[in-house]
């Protein structure tokens, strides 16, 4: 693709303060948060509420019970993280939680709530896997659905926010890149209408990449499919640095299902006393680790993933029968009837379950307000590498970070607003002479290839020749997309592949340059912790 040296007169449609990319918790709060203040353009992908956040099932974790403390919760992040966390980082985001939760709640997000021993209402706080305490509020067992439902609505009557729903962020545009002098910085980006098959450009201030983490990557994931590591990929391409991207999180507990491979079964029903047990119904968990199912994940899913491959078995068993029925149709009312419409009462038969890539620990490097390497550029929620999850993301932290940064963002955005110029000469996409690729089979073969190499050779458990041929094939993989990017008009489909294809070769080699084995990152061939453990952090 080319840029076009005619200048257009910039769509007022297309001109704002601030360029939120991404819909899903972060870039809600984010947006709400500076509406008072600023226009707001928020793109989508999908429908507005179509992202991880809609999906969510557990929780937000903050500490509302009398008998938990901050310093609780930091340490259990800590913990989880296997020594990589950043603690002032965990520290700031745990010591601004309650307020940040209260403000969903100010928002119209409606937690469960309990008649205490003494009479009073209170929250219903739950337990997950790392946690010392009940501190995760949530919303029967689809509180994602609950938050993102009020904030879009929220957003959507704002006067200031301009949802685009549909729209795909192809790369930023950087201030060097248009031949302006000064400080490098971004201006904008160039996005592609869904609907109207076109190339638009986009005019701000400051633009916020909210755009999920990069779990399409694998063969088999809990997340939607929007989840192709676009902001990652984008922050790359204009010179941002990334770290931890070795860490990806699989959820210990997807259904195995051929109707519904990536509905994620949610950690708190073993929160709630659910069970792992192997085929013949014997308990396993014990044998891995003195907590027993409320492990970390990293821990939980590379014990399943050793006895489905010890025992030759497709899956493991999730067993909640042991508790009263009426509890766990109460507690787990979505994943019930889901379960049921699939034919399985999972409180008369236990439930079978797989591990599946469901969380992006790493990605783009931000500090405190969230911003990135380059100028007006930031990068909130899943798609970035604050420092709080270090190598292995403890459950409920992830909303939290969202909403947590959402606030923090917000904050530095309208300070330095009033000192930033909206520039207006921003050369057009031109792709007049690209051709309409006939050749669609293309891409989903490559597609195919990607993910499945990546399931194979950088999976739970990897070795350093597993992770030598990936990167050896996703380079064919990157010349042959590239070239094809080159020739023919872009579509979704290869948008998403061009970035799913350069995040695959991130996470490789920030796995190659880890000589440990840690948290989510175990390799055969480096069992042990090293003694000075750093994040891994990749320069373009």
């Amino acid at each position: 693709m080319t840029l076009d040296v005619h200048v257009m007169q910039p769509s007022p449609e297309n001109m704002c303060d601030v360029l939120i990319i991404g819909s899903g918790a972060a870039g809600l709060s984010l947006a709400l948060r500076l509406a008072p203040y600023c226009k707001i353009t928020i793109l989508s992908k999908g429908p507005l509420n179509e992202g991880a956040t809609f999906y969510a099932q557990g929780g937000i974790a903050a500490v509302f019970d009398e008998t938990d403390s901050i310093a609780s919760h930091v340490d259990d992040t800590v913990r989880a993280g296997a020594g990589l966390c950043d603690k002032h980082i965990v520290e700031f985001i745990a010591r601004n939680a309650r307020t940040c939760v209260q403000w969903l709640i100010d928002q119209g997000v409606l937690f469960d709530t309990e008649i205490s021993a003494s009479g009073e209402a209170r929250y219903h706080l739950t337990r997950e896997g790392g946690h010392s305490h009940r501190r995760i509020l949530h919303t029967a067992d689809a509180t994602g659905k609950e938050m993102e439902n009020i904030l879009a609505r929220n957003a959507k009557n704002h006067p200031n926010i301009r949802v685009k729903e549909r729209f795909n962020a192809v790369d930023l545009i950087m201030s060097d890149k248009i031949g302006l002098s000064g400080t490098k910085c971004v201006v904008g980006a160039y996005v592609w209408n869904r609907q109207q098959e076109k190339v638009e450009t986009f005019h701000a201030k400051a633009v916020v990449l909210a755009t999920g983490g990069a779990a399409k990557v694998y063969q088999y994931t809990t997340n939607p499919d929007i989840s192709s590591g676009d902001g990652i990929a984008m922050a790359w391409r204009a010179g941002c640095r990334v770290a931890n991207l070795e860490f990806n999180q699989f959820h210990p507990t997807c259904l195995f299902h051929p109707q519904a491979r990536n509905f994620l079964l949610t950690e708190a029903l073993r929160g709630e006393g659910a069970y792992l047990i192997r085929p013949d119904g014997s308990r396993f968990m014990s044998d891995f680790d003195p907590r027993g199912e409320l492990a970390p994940r990293d821990v939980v899913a590379r014990a399943i993933d050793h006895e489905m491959k010890r025992l030759g078995a497709e899956c493991m068993y999730l067993d909640i029968r042991h508790k009263p029925a009426d509890f766990s149709m109460r507690h787990f009312p979505m994943i019930y009837e889901k379960l049921l419409s699939l034919g399985i009462d999972f409180t008369r038969e236990p439930v079978p379950i797989v591990p599946a890539a469901h969380y992006t620990c790493g990605g783009v490097m931000i500090d405190q307000q969230g911003r990135t390497d380059i100028d007006g550029l930031y990068a909130i929620g899943e798609v970035s590498y604050t420092g709080l999850h270090g190598a292995n993301r403890m459950a409920s932290n992830s909303l939290l970070e969202c909403v947590v940064y959402g606030w923090s963002a917000s904050v530095d955005i309208r300070e330095h607003l009033p000192r930033t110029q909206l520039i207006e000469h921003i050369p057009d996409w031109d792709d007049s002479w690209a051709d309409n690729s006939d050749e669609q089979v293309v891409i989903q073969h490559n597609w195919r290839e990607l993910r499945l190499l990546m399931w194979d050779y950088v999976g739970i458990v990897r070795t350093t020749k597993r992770l030598e041929r990936a990167l050896h094939r996703i380079s064919t993989l990157q010349q042959e997309i590239n070239e094809y990017y080159a020739h023919f008009r872009i579509s979704n489909n290869l948008l998403e592949l061009r970035n799913l294809v350069q995040v695959a070769e991130l996470i490789v080699l920030c796995a190659m340059k880890r000589k440990e084995s840690r948290g989510l990152h175990y390799t055969l061939d480096y069992p042990q912790h090293s003694d000075n453990p750093q994040p891994t952090i990749l320069s373009p």
